[in-house]
């Protein structure tokens, strides 16, 4: 059996709705007739026609004659479908899609009279029709245009918002089907997106530190803070995969640097106490800082955010070689999420010429230093 391009403008029913319609056509058999179009092809009743073949029972048809296969099934299934905005969005998205001319029509449906007229054709008047906001409609149309089929089916199953499957829909075909898995298991989209690319990162980063010792090291931690964010609001874990204080501390950054070694930490204000702990268990004591004027602000608890700290912690004996005396206070434009300026690079470095140095966590490689970390 054929179907009509109208009739899968409506997504399927999920699995529990098909389960309630098969065990009440199987004790009352098939109430409403299923929809045939003047070409044979099924107009209305896809979720009907499932359930005969799944009960092994004869379907029965009947035929209208319409010039509008798009408005017939918009007016069959608007008032009886209980649909959230994001469905609606994807239908009114179909909806817009076929009015515009799809190469799948026929020659018949591409030249029928669009609903309401000429006006109709454009994605506000189909957005109208669903009573959708037309960005939403926008959204839906990136959607099927580039989200894979897993993707379209999670939006029209209700199962993930429009909003964040269009974020989604620009991700590679296998990071989609990733969080769409984890989307059907029960985890929400915005926490299937953030262990779907910390899982990515993991499996091709470093497992052990490097074999090597150091005078000098430099680390940004990507420190876990522990505070629950609304799904909308970005944090950490968008970005990167996430390390609580305790394994922080328990890298054995002692095995890998030398007797008279220093260490440049970077920590933010909220755990600045804690951060402590990291400087003890890695074998350092706490000296000095300096502060990272980043001219943006941040939104904060307490207050609003422009500074994050470069804590510099000594073992043993390890003074700067060079006696240059810089600033405490840096400004400088803050950039990407996390980024560090160059400028620390190029203080750490001519305050110590001598010596190895490695770079913790880095995101890349540096001339002079080795890097290890999970995004290099």
């Amino acid at each position: 059996m054929r179907f009509s391009t109208a009739s899968e403008l409506f997504p399927l029913m999920t699995e529990a709705e098909f389960e309630e319609l098969t065990t009440d056509m199987r004790r009352h058999g098939q109430r409403e007739p299923i929809v045939l179009d003047r070409e044979g092809r099924i107009l209305d009743g896809r979720n009907r026609y499932r359930a005969c073949k799944t009960l092994a029972m004869e379907p029965k048809y009947t035929t209208v004659d319409t010039d509008d296969p798009v408005a017939y099934v918009l007016s069959e299934n608007l008032h009886r479908r209980h649909l959230s905005e994001s469905q609606r969005a994807m239908v009114a998205a179909r909806v817009a899609k076929l009015r515009r001319g799809n190469p799948m029509l026929t020659a018949d449906e591409a030249t029928n009279p669009p609903i309401g007229g000429t006006d109709a054709v454009t994605q506000t008047g189909a957005a109208q029709t669903l009573k959708v906001g037309e960005r939403s409609v926008q959204r839906a149309r990136q959607v099927l245009d580039h989200g894979t089929p897993e993707l379209v089916q999670a939006v029209d199953a209700g199962q993930m918002p429009v909003g964040a499957a269009v974020t989604l829909a620009r991700t590679p075909a296998k990071y989609q089907r990733a969080v769409v898995e984890k989307v059907a298991a029960g985890v929400r989209p915005t926490e299937a997106k953030r262990q779907v690319k910390a899982e990515e990162i993991a499996a091709r980063g470093p497992s052990e530190l490097p074999d090597r010792k150091y005078r000098v090291v430099y680390a940004d931690p990507p420190w876990s803070y522990g505070n629950t964010q609304p799904d909308y609001h970005p944090e950490q874990r968008d970005h990167y995969p996430v390390m609580s204080m305790a394994e922080v501390c328990a890298l054995p950054v002692r095995d890998i640097i030398e007797e008279d070694a220093v260490l440049f930490l970077w920590v933010t204000s909220p755990i600045l106490a804690e951060s402590f702990q990291v400087v003890s268990a890695w074998g350092f004591t706490y000296k000095a800082s300096f502060v990272w004027d980043k001219v943006k602000h941040n939104m904060g608890h307490y207050n609003s955010v422009r500074h994050e700290f470069l804590l510099i912690c000594v073992r043993g004996s390890c003074q700067p070689d060079q006696r240059k005396l810089f600033d405490s206070v840096v400004s400088e434009e803050r950039t990407a999420h996390s980024v560090k300026p160059v400028r620390f690079y190029e203080i750490i470095e001519t305050l110590y010429p001598y010596g190895r140095r490695v770079e913790l966590f880095a995101r890349a490689s540096r001339p002079g230093w080795d890097a290890w970390g999970l995004e290099i």
